[in-house]
């Protein structure tokens, strides 16, 4: 589930939910009861970092980078 942020703009309060993407927005402030409590644009909190993604795996899949030595035991045979 993703957590979003709020914001009362009567009280200064800001607080993080954790929602379900298809629940309602909340409108009434937990700290002050108005009815000035908004949802705010952040960033999205994930990375994708690290091996195993396409640019690093799977991009030139079959293909060796340069002739070498190493590239004879290729399976795709130095190309």
């Amino acid at each position: 589930m993703p957590i979003y942020e709020y914001h009362c703009d009567s009280c200064g309060n800001q607080q993080e939910h954790l929602q379900k993407v298809s629940d309602a927005e909340i409108k009434t402030c937990p700290k002050c009861g108005k009815n000035t409590y908004r949802k705010l644009i952040s960033a999205a909190g994930f990375q994708l970092k690290g091996s195993g993604w396409y640019e690093t795996d799977f991009k030139n899949e079959g293909k060796c980078p340069a002739k070498s030595p190493a590239c004879a035991a290729c399976p795709a045979g130095g190309d």
